[in-house]
């Protein structure tokens, strides 16, 4: 779903109420426990949460002008989706998230990093606020550096 929005408030104002309505409500419980450091905004088109460059100048390897992705939420053609990077190569995040997400009873549809949903009561919002609070920022970038270290000596 293409959204041309230059603001978090414009991305929101431009989606469809009942998207509008559920992507709303799960970001203010990302908010609510986004730890000290990270920062929302716009990135690849979704409601980005970000270590911004003031705090990890490097940015991401891939694109160094980018701030360094924690997550993104976003509304697509035919689903809302959550991307978590701190689950993302990590077996033990995942592993947790994969338990915690399933002990709601609420299925889960998720890729490596991607959990797509189609309505708000899909999504069990506790887990969502725990999988973001449970990452302090200093502990993500020492993820992110170890990952890329490792890849670095393999090639």
């Amino acid at each position: 779903m293409k959204n041309d929005a230059k603001t978090v408030d414009g991305y929101l104002q431009a989606l469809p109420a009942d998207r509008r309505a559920a992507i709303s409500a799960v970001r203010e419980v990302i908010l609510a426990n986004l730890p000290t450091g990270y920062e929302e905004c716009l990135h690849y088109g979704m409601i980005g949460y970000v270590v911004p460059h003031s705090l990890y100048p490097a940015g991401y390897h891939c694109d160094p002008k980018l701030p360094l992705g924690f997550a993104c939420l976003g509304s697509q053609k035919n689903h809302m989706a959550l991307h978590l990077m701190s689950v993302y190569g990590n077996p033990t995040a995942e592993a947790w998230f994969r338990k915690a997400w399933q002990a709601t009873g609420k299925k889960l549809d998720m890729g490596k990093a991607c959990v797509r949903f189609k309505k708000l009561e899909d999504v069990p919002l506790e887990v969502i606020g725990q999988v973001f609070a449970r990452t302090p920022v200093k502990q993500y970038i020492a993820a992110v550096e170890k990952a890329i270290s490792g890849r670095k000596k393999k090639v």
